[in-house]
């Protein structure tokens, strides 16, 4: 939908999937105010729409979203609808981890994807984690979503997974410097991961093993540094895979077959 239909229907509380026809409405002064106020907030600020809505989609699905979170947009969301399909069998999955969950948003969508399954969703960041609980009990899942604050697997134990995925930061510092301004309003530390942006990808690379089931899959988006990561991990069998809407480098690991030692200790 373009982004003004949807400034204006939000700021008169109408669903995004509302008859055009009545943006052909009269408005009152009150809110013709809300409607400006907005536009002048896009326009000026660069304030991404998400950010001015409170309000963000993701595999179908309202999330409450603000400026203490990334605004989903990751095409992990195929995987999700898709059920990981034919990477595992889906009602063999039990347990999933979603790495720096953010609003929850991977997390959520997860819960609705695999009812059966109970969810741990983790992220370093409080801010983050009290956007995520909202979101928990919005969708009203707070029974099979737990949120965990922990430095990736830091804080967990010896808990095994059926799906670890992980939309990580992974933009380096270069390239942090070339974003679009509206790219300034999201938390730093949820993007910037170091110089080439590969730090935070490596960490995981280097612990997820020991925390997946015998044949649990790895699941990680790494944008812009998958040629540094290729290049790093020579060894290691990565599936990177295709997306039918969006664009996005996403690797899958498989546990199975996959050489632990090698794996968890570069």
């Amino acid at each position: 939908m373009d982004e003004a239909v949807y400034l204006v229907l939000s700021a008169l509380h109408l669903p995004p999937d509302s008859d055009q026809k009545i943006l052909a409405r009269k408005l009152t002064d009150e809110e013709k105010k809300k409607v400006t106020d907005l536009i002048d907030d896009r326009i000026k600020k660069r304030t991404p729409v998400p950010y001015l809505t409170n309000e963000a989609w993701f595999c179908g699905l309202p999330f409450y979203v603000d400026e203490r979170v990334l605004i989903p947009r990751s095409p992990i969301a195929e995987l999700i609808e898709a059920r990981f399909s034919p990477w595992v069998d889906p009602e063999k999955v039990t347990r999933i981890l979603d790495v720096g969950t953010g609003s929850g948003c991977i997390a959520i969508s997860l819960a609705y994807a695999f009812p059966d399954a109970k969810i741990d969703a983790i992220d370093l960041s409080d801010d983050a984690l009290d956007v995520a609980k909202i979101n928990c009990e919005k969708h009203q899942v707070t029974n099979r979503v737990r949120l965990l604050k922990s430095d990736l697997f830091a804080g967990l134990t010896d808990e095994a997974y059926d799906i670890i995925v992980a939309n990580p930061p992974y933009v380096g510092s270069q390239e942090m410097e070339e974003l679009p301004k509206e790219y300034y309003h999201e938390p730093g530390e949820a993007l910037l991961a170091g110089k080439n942006g590969d730090e935070i990808v490596a960490r995981i690379i280097k612990n997820a093993a020991k925390h997946l089931s015998p044949k649990g899959v790895l699941v990680v988006e790494v944008g812009n540094s998958a040629p540094l990561i290729v290049e790093k991990y020579k060894d290691l069998p990565f599936v990177w895979l295709e997306f039918e809407h969006g664009e996005g480098e996403v690797f899958l690991l498989q546990k199975y077959g996959v050489r632990s030692r090698q794996w968890t200790t570069r």
